[in-house]
């Protein structure tokens, strides 16, 4: 009894660091070369990472975007280029004006030294936009 048990609780605990290893993995790889005069190159190439949360700061004009992401409570500061896209749950690309805070988001990113750069952001829910609608009556008195 006492060993399924065990059993039980060795399975979850696997499970879930492969969740957690897939989740906060990043793969990298570095290739050094040295040629017969001794001089070493070294090339790193890294993949994409994707995570979600909500938007906590955005300032049009600056080079960063804050997101608050779902696992942690404190905000992490992610830079974008001007390729980097934002695009409606369908897909389409949208204004960046239309990114407020507390928008939930996913997003993709490279991790490039210290910084993370978002290649990729994705509003989890399509844009409202109000249409304004003006009606005139005339009235004819005779």
């Amino acid at each position: 009894m006492k060993h399924i048990r065990l059993m039980k609780l060795l399975a979850a605990g696997a499970a879930g660091a492969v969740a957690l290893s897939t989740a906060f993995a990043q793969t990298s790889s570095t290739t050094t070369t040295t040629s017969a005069g001794g001089v070493s190159e070294s090339t790193t190439s890294t993949s994409t990472l994707s995570g979600s949360g909500v938007v906590t700061a955005y300032t049009p004009g600056s080079d960063y975007i804050t997101f608050r992401s779902e696992t942690s409570s404190a905000p992490v500061k992610y830079y974008y280029t001007k390729k980097t896209v934002l695009v409606d749950p369908d897909g389409r690309q949208v204004e960046w004006s239309a990114l407020k805070p507390d928008m939930p988001v996913t997003y993709t990113y490279v991790k490039e030294g210290d910084r993370m750069v978002v290649s990729k952001v994705t509003l989890a829910k399509p844009i409202v936009t109000e249409k304004e609608t003006t009606t005139t009556t005339t009235t004819v008195k005779p």
